[in-house]
This record gives C-alpha cells, structure tokens and sequence, in this order.
C-alpha cells in the first residue's frame, strides 16, 4: 500500500472512548488503521479455551462492529509482535505508531524492542499514559526514590490527584480512521475455544456502602470491575469521574492497584523473589497433596474451598475471600506464596500481575508493607464472621452439612503454631 498511514496497536486499552493513544492518532493528521495482535508469547502458555481469551476476543469484536458502521474495521493478527511487525511494515506505509503504555516486566522488554525496531525503519513511535491515574515516576518521595510504604504512597496521590485536572475525551472522530473491510477471523482460525465464563458488567451505583458490606461474599457488592480495568474496555479516568468520591474505601482499592504497579516497575525482582529477602529462609513445606487439595476446594474449611470452587468455576473470587485463601495456603500449609499466585495467574479472568504478585506477597508476609507474619487468619472465625448464615459457602459446595463435611486437612491451632515457629526460625 502506498498510501502514507498510522497505526494505533490495541493492547489492554479495549475500547473506542476516552483512549488517550487513539485521540492522538486520529488528530495525527494521517488515517488511522487500528489493529490487535494475539501475541504467541502470551497465547502460546494458555489453554485453547481460556476465558480471558474469549473476553479480549468479544471486546474487540464489539469495537469492529462499531468501526464497520464507519466504513473502518480492526485488523486481527496473531504471532510473535515482532514478526506481526516486520510483515506490517512490508505491506503498508507507515509514518507513525501511536499505543498506550503498559508497565510490566515482558511488555516493557517487547515494547523496547519494537520501538527499536520502527525507529530504525524511520517510522515515529508515540506512546502514552492510560491505563493509570499516575505512573511509575510521578508519585515519588522527596528525594525521588519509590514509595514501599502504601500509606504515604495514597496521600501523596491524593494531594497530586486534587491538583489533577480530570479530562475525560469520549468524542471519536470517525472520520480518521482507514476506510477498510478488515474481514474479522472466528474464533476457530485463530486457534481458540469460546469459554463458557462470562465477565459481569461492572457497577458503581451501590458503592455508597462499599466500606460497609465489601467483605460480606454473600453480598452482590463490588464492583465488578477489576477485569474491565485489567482489559481496559473502561478508563481508569471514567470510573473515577463517575466515582465522584462515592467511597473513600474503594478509591483507596484503585490507588492500591497503581501502588503495585509502581512496586512491579521498580522492583521487577518480586515476580521470583520475596520483596523483604529476610524471608528468603523460610522452610516452606511445599507438600503436593496439600497443594492439590487447595486447588481443588477439599482442605475441609469450608470458606477456603468455596472460594476455590469459586475459582475453578468462575475466574474469579471475592477479595475478602482471597485474604482467607491466600493466608491458609502460606501460614496453614506452609506452601511457599509462588505456587498460589501461579495457580491464580492461571485462573484468575481479572489476573494482572503487579496486584496478584503485591496481594500475595501481603498476605505471606514477605512484600511491601505486608501483613505482619504472625497475622493468621482464622477460617472458622473468618466464616463466622463473613458467611454465619453460610449463603455463600452453600451457593458453591451446594452438597456442604454442618457436621458431615470433610475433615479438616490440618488443625487450625497447630498450623498456627507451626507457622509461627518456621517464620519465626527464617528471621533468627
């Protein structure tokens, strides 16, 4: 094609409105061929019916829907990026690549690469802020090192964010994108298996109440929106625009997302190793039995295995209930944080690795600003206190009878105890 073009890269900014990437490249004054790579590096370690496959793939189907209305359309390729590249810039001339930045440790190495790669066929890159309110240098303490600490990390967000003028850009000019008939591949040809998971529609009408019954799983009460913002197909601006302070509790939720984020940029050595290396010396158990019986919901708590039944069932699982689950896999088992967050890279729909590693190494002990190590949560008084009337633990082990339930794989007292002495054994 000899007709000058930019390109816009869909990434995890799934969505037409208020993308800050996009508006640019439609104001770049070349049009605009929006495309979508299904990247074999990620793909190729996922099952052919993952559900966060089958989300990606709707989301950009509803977005060619509105683009073949303007006599535009997306353009699906699959490979790995930098080859997807190489043949893109073959076949069409491209002045200008415009994307929005991501902020982890593979897409950072990717993203360098391709820049790399375009700038030396003389093509502009132009990359943007978006999927965060601040990114990774802008909340900084005085002497311009990281924060490690959540708490002063909020206030010092919470004093830019007041400074911060909100803009919020929902006007698409159609216009600017390539007249094209893209024709959009099945979910077949590109190797793929429609799961049956669906993701809800996020709400924020009842966060009045959010601090109030957040913890409550029986509760329909969050938000439902952590995949919308892990995929993108909201802005981070919008929902904190429609937020209008509903809830402090849950602005502090979205703050702490942008915290692990900034730890992950600055730190990339949490994905394999504790943040605080004093528990580098922490005997873990590791027991593969155990670790089975967790996965599958049969540990004999029944607020551990309805969340992991959850889990398995749905791809996803409620925040108070990660706590629980994450904190009995650690203290009561004695199995090292890595295999859990493994385990819920693989099923979580809403995975996002800054939070799953941040959540995880909270709830071990070894992160920043972690719970402290003698902090055990208590299933039985977790389940007391959240489910008494156990509506949730009933909606997902429908078979569960007080009395006539598994026995427990190990006795809350003594695992607590154990814990003790190991961390405690790590730290002399």
């Amino acid at each position: 094609m000899s007709k000058e073009i930019c390109i816009f890269w869909f990434r995890r900014d799934l969505r037409l409105e208020d993308n800050t990437a996009l508006q640019a490249a439609l104001k770049s004054g070349y049009m605009v061929i929006p495309i979508f790579i299904f990247d074999d590096n990620i793909i190729d370690e996922l099952p052919r019916n993952d559900s966060r496959v089958s989300f990606i793939y709707d989301s950009l189907k509803t977005i060619h829907a509105l683009l073949v209305k303007k006599g535009s359309s997306l353009l699906i390729l699959k490979g790995k990026p930098a080859v997807v590249w190489d043949q893109l810039v073959s076949e069409f001339n491209i002045k200008q690549v415009y994307f929005n930045k991501d902020y982890e440790p593979y897409a950072l190495q990717r993203d360098q690469h391709i820049n790399h790669f375009l700038k030396d066929k003389g093509i502009k890159v132009c990359s943007y802020k978006d999927q965060v309110i601040f990114e990774e240098n802008e909340i900084l303490k005085p002497n311009g090192e990281p924060y490690t600490v959540f708490t002063p990390y909020k206030r010092k967000w919470l004093f830019q964010f007041d400074k911060e003028k909100l803009q919020i850009n929902n006007n698409i000019e159609y216009i600017s994108f390539f007249q094209s008939k893209f024709a959009f591949p099945d979910m077949n040809s590109l190797g793929f298996e429609k799961s049956d998971i669906k993701v809800k529609n996020y709400k924020l009408s009842h966060l009045e109440d959010y601090h109030l019954n957040r913890d409550y799983p029986n509760l329909d009460a969050t938000s439902n929106l952590s995949a919308h913002l892990r995929f993108g197909t909201v802005s981070i601006r919008k929902i904190i625009k429609e937020l209008n302070y509903f809830d402090d509790t849950f602005l502090g939720e979205l703050i702490w997302r942008e915290f692990f984020m900034q730890i992950l940029f600055h730190f990339p050595n949490v994905v394999t190793d504790n943040f605080k290396s004093k528990y580098n010396k922490i005997e873990w158990r590791n027991n593969e039995r155990e670790f089975k019986a967790w996965c599958n919901g049969q540990t004999g708590y029944p607020l551990v295995d309805a969340g992991m039944k959850q889990l398995n069932k749905t791809a996803y699982m409620h925040n108070r209930v990660r706590m629980v689950v994450g904190s009995f896999l650690c203290k009561h088992l004695l199995i090292d944080w890595r295999w859990g967050e493994a385990y819920f890279a693989k099923k979580l729909m809403d995975y996002e690795l800054s939070s799953n590693n941040g959540n995880w190494q909270w709830v071990a002990g070894t992160g920043c600003d972690a719970a402290p190590y003698f902090r055990i949560f208590n299933p039985e008084e977790q389940l007391k206190k959240f489910d008494h009337n156990l509506e949730y633990v009933k909606k997902w082990i429908p078979e569960f009878r007080a009395g006539k339930y598994l026995s427990s794989i190990v006795e809350h007292k003594f695992a607590r105890e154990r814990a003790l002495k190991a961390y405690k054994k790590a730290l002399d």
